[in-house]
């Protein structure tokens, strides 16, 4: 008789949650249960080595906070409001795995993990947490990556040689061509550039992907710098026949309005490029005659971003895929746009890069808004990091402008006496002529200290030479030996 038949028997319940048991302790995945404050109620032996308590009984009762100790998978530390899990645990909301470093307690070693929550029903509230080791599959993707990367490198050179040429080919300047040729060149061109676009977004990609690209965060205010990146596409929306808005006034008594000041902590760079995705794509999927409407404002502890459209919209069965890497929604509407699949897979790399999450609302055939989340800071945290950039940029610029030590020229110390005063570029000659005598290079010595000028004095007989091999005289040496021989004369 199988195990798993099922026995009408009293004890059926308690042989049922045996096997539970016993299923959950015997898989490589670990599991934590927890009630609905977050106290611990279960720990699988998995889940006891991933987080480094040294035994199912010392987890019991505890916090799960106490376990399971999270760090963003590049190695950030991630504060309560951008921390996924106590969020999930807190909203009694489920998690969908996210990538993440689980930080042992014991020897404080990170793990490559996928953590997910799920709340079980029917139980007062218990949550399961779960911890997948994906040591493995992140070398695997390593070494797609890897392999992505060269393949981009070596293939950009090749259709940046194409694209020049035929540049070259439709410049009036440079090549005669008839109409045809070059409505045909044109189209070239274009596949072209699209190739390099394609190509330069894969290397992107990988560079994230591998950690080769680290934010570098700075103190901003949102509004000016989100409006004047959008303001940059207010020419490409309007050759596309789209009206462009951007407004973070909020409404006063009297009908007046005040524009917003909202702190951020993020990396430009990351900005610019995940609001030119946005919006980009904003345009290209709005028809003619529709709008776009981009919004900055804050929100409690964080900074929201908005980038709405009314365009054809996104199905709710697309709606979950479109930030994954290489996912295009396919419909009559969308075919003839041009695109990598790339775009919102680098919108989310960066979001999460900076602590934040970016998710999009829509409807087929009813628009879409794209919303952005980024932490936000105080104003006195702001003037703070402000202060620490202002001093690093003195900093460098006061490296920037302390000269090079300057090596003085080879000369003969006998025919010259090295004691330099203030305002003095060059040896002096002594008063007193004295005879030269071939001295062998001497190397280079670094500028002497400048000294007070030495007192005259007759110059000291000439020593008595020593038979040694012909030195070599340089130009300099040269020139200086005859004047100081027609002075003697």
């Amino acid at each position: 008789m199988s195990i798993f038949k099922r026995n009408k028997t009293p004890n059926n319940e308690g042989d049922n949650s045996a096997l539970s048991e016993l299923a959950l302790k015997s898989i490589h995945d670990g599991v934590i249960i927890t009630d609905k404050n977050g106290t611990v109620q279960f720990i699988n032996p998995a889940a006891v080595i991933m987080t480094g308590c040294s035994s199912a009984s010392n987890a019991m009762g505890l916090d799960y906070g106490l376990i399971v100790k999270l760090e963003s998978k590049e190695g950030r530390e991630l504060s309560e409001a951008e921390n996924p899990l106590i969020q999930a645990m807190q909203t009694n909301q489920p998690l969908e795995p996210y990538q993440a470093s689980l930080i042992d307690t014991s020897s404080e070693k990170r793990l490559p993990v996928a953590i997910s929550v799920l709340t079980a029903e029917g139980m007062s509230g218990n949550r399961i947490i779960t911890l997948r080791d994906i040591t493995k599959e992140l070398e695997e993707e390593g070494e797609q990556t890897e392999f992505i990367s060269t393949a981009s490198h070596e293939m950009r050179t090749p259709v940046a040689t194409i694209d020049g040429y035929l540049s070259l080919a439709l410049n009036p300047q440079t090549a005669t061509i008839d109409e045809r040729a070059r409505g045909y060149l044109t189209a070239a061109e274009k596949a072209s550039k699209h190739l390099g676009k394609l190509f330069q977004d894969l290397l992107d990609v990988t560079k994230l992907d591998d950690g080769k690209i680290k934010p570098h965060f700075v103190p901003v205010e949102m509004v000016e710098l989100a409006q004047s990146i959008a303001n940059d596409h207010a020419m490409q929306a309007k050759e596309a026949k789209v009206n462009y808005t951007f407004g973070s006034e909020q409404p006063l008594s009297g009908g007046r309005k005040m524009q917003q000041v909202v702190y951020g902590f993020v990396d430009l760079d990351f900005m610019r490029e995940i609001l030119d995705n946005l919006i980009d794509n904003a345009i290209k999927y709005t028809p003619e005659g529709g709008s776009i409407y981009v919004n900055v404002r804050g929100d409690g502890d964080r900074v929201l971003i908005n980038v709405t459209d009314s365009g054809i919209g996104i199905s709710a069965d697309d709606l979950t895929h479109i930030f994954q890497k290489f996912y295009r929604v396919d419909n009559s509407d969308t075919r003839t746009i041009g695109g990598t699949g790339l775009g919102l897979y680098l919108v989310k790399q960066r979001v999460e890069a900076m602590g934040g999450k970016v998710w999009a609302e829509s409807a087929f055939g009813e628009g879409s808004t794209f919303y952005v989340s980024l932490p936000r800071i105080t104003a006195d945290e702001y003037e703070k990091r402000m202060i620490i950039v202002r001093n690093q940029q003195a900093q460098a610029q006061m490296m920037q402008k302390v000269p090079a030590p300057q090596i003085p020229p080879i000369s003969s110390q006998s025919a010259f006496q090295v004691a330099s005063a203030p305002n003095q570029t060059a040896p002096q000659p002594v008063t007193q002529p004295v005879a030269p005598r071939p001295v062998a290079p001497q190397p280079a010595q670094p500028a002497p200290r400048p000294v007070a000028p030495p007192a005259i004095s007759p110059p000291p007989a000439p020593p008595t030479p020593q038979p040694a091999p012909a030195p070599t005289i340089t130009p300099v040496q040269n020139q200086i030996n005859n004047n100081l021989n027609g002075e003697s004369k």
